[in-house]
């Protein structure tokens, strides 16, 4: 008799994880079924996003931010630096080290929870008497078996066409976070946020950067106002960007890579890099789950289909996260996971699709929620603007870091907040106000009356709500 359970989770990145844990909480029997593994053959419990993804990717910004001002702005505070020098090696190891911690995390929050944990790839075996049998293939093969099935299987690194990772040279996410020495030169094809990320990791520790991207505009999800802000501060600091690029043969050799292109201007150009990361977007993950066994229905990208709910073609069988439509986020993949696990419960999860932040972790950062001002004028919604810049924020002087603005948009009639787009110091982290702004329905003028603490970076949002009116007080 196969072990069963109220409700399996397949994946243990930020969606399955926590829908596991949520699950667990609501009083379910729950399995997880996850078959990372560390460098010891081990589980690595978090997915993508913890072990090469958004967790690895921030503690090498951190590291090469931290070395960037050292070398080049601790002067302007009297701190004179003689002698840096850089320990890649030791900054990867410390990156592994951040890693294995969310790692043992979220084992540790699996026993807490009470959730059985399976070490190994899971995939769908039969369907019958009202219960699903999925088999786990890790060091030992078997079968259990349960009423609901939540798949977050997440995502794979889209390769070009002809061109595999090989994850020496050319490189995807997760070869770009084991780069074992500063490349003199680095070629980024696409302009994504991963690609973004690692560029200004390696830029700052020394390495010559070149972005290739295909569309005509940078950061074409981005506002545009705050899309040109950022290319402006990338471009000054170094990051060469060429756009409207069509990419053609790539060579991979001992000497490195060699990409030829045709430019915007329709000129055949080659582009010689010792390591090249290819950043061209993510594709759902649904290898070896046999949905086809079940009839699990698949759409043309190969993402599971689901509806507003998360439920799929199946009775009782759930997706969330990056395999479903959607952004690829993992705080999108989070809210999902909860949603569903209240919705088995016989709740009623919320994911509000409008209110999702999302954040590019370069510097200036990059953070927005809502809707562009493109976008808006694309719909014929009426609008008010307001932006305020980071360089009339005392608490940015103080911190020398004054690139940037604070945007926001809102209904010209009703002056509800239609979005708010940051670039410039820890967008990622004043952004959250917004989002709960915009949760709650609230105005530009609810922001403009609200009491922000001085000097502090929030001000700079409390600014731009003031501009919607066109009253700022300190620009």
């Amino acid at each position: 008799m196969s072990k069963q359970f109220d409700v399996i989770v397949i994946g243990g990145g930020p969606g399955g994880y926590i829908a596991a844990i949520r699950a667990a909480q609501l009083g379910f029997n729950v399995a997880c079924i996850d078959e990372w593994k560390n460098a010891k053959g081990g589980p690595a419990l978090g997915g993508t996003c913890t072990n090469v993804g958004c967790i690895p990717s921030k503690a090498l910004l951190q590291s090469s931010e931290h070395f960037e001002q050292a070398g080049h702005h601790f002067a302007d505070h009297g701190i004179n630096v003689s002698g840096l020098s850089l320990d890649v090696a030791k900054m990867v190891a410390r990156k592994d080290t951040v890693v294995k911690q969310n790692n043992d995390g979220i084992v540790y929050l699996f026993k807490k929870n009470k959730v059985t944990f399976f070490h190994g790839r899971g995939s769908f075996v039969a369907a019958k008497d009202g219960l699903y049998e999925i088999k786990v293939a890790g060091t030992a093969e078997e079968t259990i078996a349960g009423k609901h099935v939540i798949i977050a299987t997440g995502s794979n690194a889209r390769a070009l066409p002809g061109t595999p990772f090989d994850e020496v040279n050319i490189l995807s996410n997760d070869g770009a976070l084991r780069i074992g020495a500063v490349p003199k030169k680095l070629g980024l094809i696409g302009s994504g946020v991963i690609g973004l990320e690692m560029g200004s990791v390696w830029r700052r520790l020394g390495a010559e950067v070149t972005v290739l991207e295909g569309l005509p505009t940078f950061l074409g999800a981005v506002d545009q106002q705050i899309a040109k802000e950022a290319h402006k501060a990338f471009v000054k600091q170094g990051l060469k960007i060429e756009l409207g690029v069509q990419v053609g043969e790539i060579k991979s050799g001992k000497k490195g890579v060699s990409v030829a292109y045709t430019n915007a201007k329709g000129e055949a150009v080659s582009l010689d890099v010792d390591k090249l990361i290819i950043s061209i977007g993510r594709v759902a993950n649904t290898i070896g789950l046999a949905a086809d066994v079940v009839g699990l229905a698949l759409d043309e990208r190969g993402a599971i289909v689901v509806d507003g709910d998360c439920k799929t073609n199946l009775p009782n069988v759930w997706a969330v996260g990056d395999v479903v439509r959607g952004p690829m986020l993992a705080h999108k993949a989070e809210e999902e996971g909860v949603a569903v696990a209240e919705r088995i419960a016989g709740q009623h999860g919320h994911v509000n699709f409008n209110t999702i932040p999302w954040v590019i972790y370069t510097n200036p950062e990059i953070a927005w929620v809502g809707q562009t001002e493109e976008q808006l004028k694309a719909a014929g919604r009426a609008y008010k603007a307001g932006t305020f810049p980071f360089m009339a924020n005392g608490r940015a002087r103080a911190l020398g870091d004054t690139t940037g603005m604070v945007k926001m948009l809102a209904d010209a009639a009703t002056d509800e907040i239609l979005g708010v787009h940051i670039v410039g110091p820890m967008a990622s982290e004043l952004i959250a106000e917004c989002v709960v702004a915009m949760e709650f329905r609230a105005s530009s003028e609810d922001i403009a009356r609200i009491c922000h603490a001085h000097p502090s970076l929030s001000e700079a949002t409390k600014e731009a709500a003031l501009a919607v009116d066109k009253r700022t007080l300190n620009f």
